[in-house]
Parts: C-alpha cells; sequence; structure tokens
C-alpha cells in the first residue's frame, strides 16, 4: 500500500508537470518581466529590477503557502471532483491570456467553477475533447464544502502574499498629475503559483484507510494530483507607497480568507452555505480592490517634486543607496554639505568627494538624519538612486 502511494505521488507531480496552465503562467511572467523593464527603461533610461524578478517571485514566494494547504487537503481527504480542476483551468488560462490579473483571486476563478460544474450537474451539460469528458456534479453532495474550505485557504495565501511579497517587485512610472504636474506612481503587478495537492475520485488509493478521507463525495477510490493554483495581482498606488498600501491591502484580503474557511467549516452542517459564502467572498473581494482602488482617485501623491529637496522614487538593488538605508519617497536635502533637487546636482554634489558619500535625509515621518557610505569604483556612478523630477518623454 505504501509503494502504491509513493507511485500515486510521483504521478501527481508528472500531472503536474503535463499541465499547460504551468507554462502559460511561467509565459505570462516572463512578458511581465519584459513590460517592466522597457517601462522603467522608458521613464528612467535604466533598468531598475532584474528581469526575470516575476518569475523567480512566482515559484519563490508561494511554496511554503502550498505545502501547509496540501497538508490541510491530503490529511482531511478534501476531496474536489476532477470537472471543478479542468473548468478551473480553462477559466485561469482565460485570465491570463486576456491579461486580468485580478480576475485571478482564487475566490473569483474557485467560485465560477463551482457555479459552472453547478449548472452542468442542472441541465445535463457535458463536454467531451480528445480525451476529456467533462459532467456536472451535484456539489452539494459535499463538494462545496471542500471546495469551500480550499478556497479559503488560498484566500489567506492571496492575502499574505500580497501583505508580504507585493511590494517586492513594484516598478516607479512618471505620471502628470491634473494640474500639469509631474509626479511618481507605483505599480505592481504579480502572478503567483502555488502547487497544491488535491484528492480526486480516481482508483488508487482506497478509502478505507483510517480517517481518510473525511469527505468521499459517494466515491470508494481517489487519486492525487498537484495543481497549480495561479493567484494574481495587480495594482497601481499613487497616495501611498506600496510599501504601505499593500500590506493593509493584504490583511483585508487576509480577513476575507479567514471568514470564507470559516463558512466553508459551518457549510459542513448545512453545504448551501457554502453557496452563499463563495457568493459573498466574491463580492466582498470586489468591494475590497474598489475601496482600495477609489482611495487613489485623488491629486495627492506620495512621492513628487519638492522644493524641499530631491525626493527618492526608486532605490536600485544592491546599490551604494540600499546599504544605506534610503528608501523611496524619503527626501535628501543635502550630498556631501550641498543642497540638492536633481540628479545632475546629485552627481555633481558626489564629485565633491569621489571617495566618500555623506547624506542628510528627511525620512517619511519628517525626521532628520544622516547617513554616509564609502564609495567604490565598482559602485553605481550616483550610488544607485532615481530622483522624482521633471522629465521630458
Amino acid at each position: 500500500m505504501v509503494s502504491d502511494i509513493l507511485i500515486e505521488i510521483v504521478t501527481a507531480i508528472g500531472r503536474f508537470l503535463l499541465n499547460p496552465l504551468v507554462y502559460i503562467a511561467i509565459l505570462f511572467a516572463i512578458l511581465l518581466g519584459y513590460s517592466r523593464v522597457k517601462q522603467e527603461r522608458k521613464f528612467f533610461n535604466r533598468r531598475i529590477i532584474w528581469g526575470w524578478t516575476e518569475l523567480i517571485g512566482q515559484w519563490k514566494y508561494g511554496w511554503i503557502n502550498a505545502l501547509l494547504i496540501s497538508l490541510i487537503s491530503v490529511g482531511l481527504g478534501l476531496t474536489v471532483p476532477k470537472a471543478f480542476l479542468m473548468i478551473l483551468i480553462v477559466i485561469s488560462v482565460l485570465a491570463l491570456l486576456l491579461f486580468c490579473i485580478n480576475a485571478l483571486s482564487p475566490i473569483y476563478t474557485m467560485g465560477l467553477a463551482t457555479l459552472v460544474i453547478w449548472l452542468m450537474d442542472q441541465y445535463n451539460w457535458t463536454f467531451s475533447w480528445w480525451k476529456i469528458s467533462l459532467e456536472g456534479t451535484n456539489v452539494l453532495d459535499g463538494a462545496i464544502v471542500t471546495i469551500t474550505i480550499l478556497a479559503g485557504l488560498c484566500v489567506i495565501a492571496e492575502g499574505m502574499l500580497i501583505r508580504r511579497t507585493a511590494m517586492k517587485v513594484t516598478t516607479p512610472r512618471v505620471e502628470k498629475t491634473k494640474r500639469g504636474m509631474q509626479a511618481i506612481v507605483y505599480r505592481s503587478r504579480n502572478v503567483w503559483v502555488l502547487p497544491i495537492f488535491f484528492v480526486i475520485p480516481g482508483d488508487i488509493i482506497p478509502a478505507d484507510l483510517p480517517y481518510w478521507p473525511q469527505f468521499t463525495l459517494g466515491e470508494s477510490s481517489f487519486a492525487l494530483v498537484v495543481f497549480p493554483i495561479v493567484i494574481g495581482f495587480s495594482k497601481l498606488t499613487r497616495k501611498e507607497l506600496p510599501v504601505v498600501k499593500f500590506p493593509k491591502m493584504g490583511r483585508s484580503v487576509l480577513l476575507l480568507g479567514q471568514l470564507i474557511l470559516i463558512g466553508g467549516l459551518i457549510a459542513v452542517f448545512e453545504p448551501f452555505i457554502g453557496f452563499i459564502t463563495l457568493a459573498v467572498g466574491a463580492v466582498l473581494r470586489i468591494v475590497i480592490s474598489i475601496f482600495y482602488a477609489m482611495q487613489d482617485k485623488t491629486d495627492i501623491y506620495a512621492v513628487a517634486p519638492s522644493s524641499k529637496g530631491a525626493i527618492i522614487a526608486a532605490v536600485l538593488p544592491d546599490s551604494p543607496a540600499e546599504k544605506m538605508g534610503l528608501l523611496a519617497g524619503e527626501c535628501i536635502r543635502k550630498v556631501n554639505g550641498r543642497s540638492i533637487f536633481t540628479e545632475n546636482e546629485l552627481y555633481e554634489a558626489l564629485q565633491l568627494n569621489a571617495a566618500h558619500c555623506r547624506l542628510e535625509v528627511v525620512d517619511c515621518n519628517n525626521e532628520i538624519r544622516l547617513t554616509q557610505h564609502v564609495i567604490y569604483s565598482n559602485d553605481h556612478y550616483r550610488i544607485g538612486l532615481l530622483l522624482a523630477e521633471p522629465r521630458d518623454f
């Protein structure tokens, strides 16, 4: 029996590698990186973040969440219909191809997939293509419970990713304000992939193992599949810096995921509550997006040229500026004792002491601090700073 389960795990990984959604998500991440670098070169004449950052982050940041969800999914035997996963592939692929990144919230994709298989069952719709045949499922027989619980767990993971990692891939761009001035806005576009083990009806693992699975969907044997849950996040922020805005938005989504999870647990006793939970969860996720989008419908910008000094728009990775702890949104008043307002003035002030850099900085709390750094020959000649100043395009 143990050898059969090990073989099934290897087979599940093989199914994952054959899933077209995996490779479409990879290509999409590459496209995001390419378009971001192109935008950075347009506005600042240089690349700010490495072009493969989106692709690496797509797999780097979500695997712990995927592991925890997999342990819960397999440990409790949260069985989902095969048709649900197939519809989920179609929905996710369409969202990627149509560039609808925000439509890849798990509550949207999993909720819509649930609605589709329910409609297929109600109206006896079937789809066949090549060796694939899809039939509807009476989700009230148990699937609605497992789907709602898994949706809650995935939305919790979405909130954690937004809260902790969304600001890692943000890029500044110049935007003309309503008053005809130029200011800096920040865009973050991420597509994370969570490879999660799901239990589906199959013919490998018998249902008579002790306490597993808890939700059988009327089946007597099961199989494992590693499925790529694709989560998307796209946000443009003006009024607040990403390091401030995204954690707040992430906490809101995290709380929503917890509520969905509670609804899924209650659905164990009344399955129809699972339907209500998915519907209300989707509406609340839309409300969260609208709420944070409306906050940026303003002519107030967190980063814009100022008469107080040079405002930092971005800090290049692994640069002297990053080592000095400089952050976007901070104001540099003096470099080597000279007041500056533009990048050219920054460069000229650096030449006053080619081997050393001393800065007077006003942080986002209007507190003044002094910072300094030794300049080496291989360091960026402007210490890795991009400043907010009027530009011609």
